[in-house]
């Protein structure tokens, strides 16, 4: 099995980060048909828990392991039998391998990582498998692509149960980024945040950041980068796996997220802070990423405080 995917799940959903955030947490429980795993680095975990306790699981995590076709068939039943009753199953990188194999990808879109969906696509071709994102949510069912998507996927799952504001607050303490998208692409040429000191590219996106409420154009970034706009968009897609347009989108309704989140704010005022113009606007791209409306996610997700 590989550590890293597994210790991303144990970081996110375990007990470690929760008392700094300060608010009831996942309840984790690591288990197996086995006693014993052996880690891909030769390292062997002990497994606390058999397999039943899959049975009593709101979300089971399947991480990567190294030969998906020898997962024992009590698992993968174990597996139909948590989805069946409703429990949410992610997985992580190679971890849909496992999935499909017990039956619970077919027709559906998925993801695995980049250098496997090749090999995925042709053993199982009634899975729609799309090698260009980072992970995929299809609300009882999400998928990752490798390594690092592992924890944008876990996040995102964060970001879902329990709003963006404490996704982000766990990001910090992770020291990660807070969010990036699930379209992002797998692979980009320099993965955020990564830049020089003094890069006008980097400082840019750090201006945009701040002023997402201005009426931010191609022309006037790519001036401000020092750049012509033809290159300002290459190097901008090289850099965060994304177009200026569909980063500031994002970035937009992340932050219309954290206000409707702490806040009171009529939805109308939240959309001009947040650079969407107006309610109709800001509806409209709140419901295509995340796939709700403003106010359904305000009563989920606002804070006692925002309207004390």
């Amino acid at each position: 099995m590989s550590m890293f995917e597994f210790a991303v799940a144990c970081e996110v959903f375990g007990p470690t980060q929760s008392a700094d955030l300060g608010l009831p947490w996942y309840q984790l429980a690591v288990c197996g048909e086995q006693g014993a795993v052996r880690f891909d680095n030769g390292l062997v975990l002990p497994v606390p828990a058999r397999l039943g306790a899959l049975a009593r699981a709101d979300t089971v995590v399947v991480p990567p392991c190294d030969d998906p076709d020898g997962v024992p068939p009590a698992t993968l039943a174990a597996l139909r039998r948590a989805h069946a009753r409703g429990a949410r199953i992610i997985s992580l990188c190679t971890g849909a391998f496992v999935l499909a194999r017990a039956g619970l990808l077919e027709g559906r879109r998925a993801v695995t990582h980049w250098a496997e969906c090749d090999a995925f696509a042709a053993q199982f071709p009634h899975v729609s498998v799309d090698p260009s994102v980072l992970y995929v949510d299809e609300g009882d069912i999400l998928t990752s692509a490798g390594c690092a998507a592992s924890i944008d996927l876990c996040l995102h799952v964060v970001r879902c149960d329990y709003g963006a504001e404490i996704a982000s607050a766990l990001a910090r303490l992770m020291v990660v980024q807070p969010h990036r998208d699930g379209g992002q692409a797998q692979y980009i040429d320099a993965p955020m945040p990564a830049p020089p000191i003094a890069d006008p590219l980097a400082d840019t996106i750090a201006w945009m950041s701040e002023h997402l409420d201005a009426d931010l154009t191609i022309a006037g970034l790519a001036a401000r980068a020092a750049m012509s706009p033809r290159s300002f968009a290459r190097h901008f897609a090289a850099t965060t796996g994304s177009t200026p347009y569909q980063w500031l989108l994002r970035q937009r309704v992340h932050h219309a997220q954290r206000l409707l989140e702490s806040t009171d704010l009529p939805i109308e005022v939240v959309a001009a802070r947040v650079g969407l113009g107006n309610a109709v606007n800001l509806r409209k791209h709140f419901r295509r990423v995340l796939g709700t409306n403003p106010q359904s996610y305000r009563r989920t997700f606002q804070t006692p405080a925002a309207v004390s």
